[in-house]
């Protein structure tokens, strides 16, 4: 099974994946639309050795979602100390009038004292 959602974590300050990041899916609170999941965590996981973690279900409903990046227990496990305990990207899933929707992956690059996102393919 692929997930709708995939997320892609580079630590920038070694040039490597930065593996074992917790990050966990939810519903953004104030949304009306996923209002059944609005501030629920949907899914959770842990990026793998590359980075990489696909999370979440087969398809998600639209509407506006989060992705919050445990980073400070990611610094931490390494002994770098860091201005950010977690990143949330707030991200908003289109569906079309027939059902279907594309792919969203939602990388991250990090360090300790800055992060940059992008609407990736």
């Amino acid at each position: 099974m692929t997930s709708h959602l995939t997320t892609h974590v580079l630590d920038t300050a070694t040039g490597a994946p930065a593996a074992s990041v917790g990050v966990v899916l939810a519903g953004a609170s104030g949304d009306s639309v996923v209002a059944e999941t609005s501030g629920a965590i949907i899914a959770h996981g842990a990026t793998d050795a590359d980075g990489r973690l696909s999370i979440g279900p087969e398809h998600l409903p639209a509407g506006t979602y989060t992705l919050t990046f445990l980073t400070g227990e990611y610094f931490a496990a390494r002994g770098v100390e860091t201005f950010y305990p977690f990143i949330t990207v707030t991200f908003i899933v289109e569906v079309a009038d027939d059902g279907s929707s594309r792919h969203y992956h939602v990388p991250l690059l990090l360090s300790p004292f800055a992060f940059s996102t992008y609407r990736g393919s």
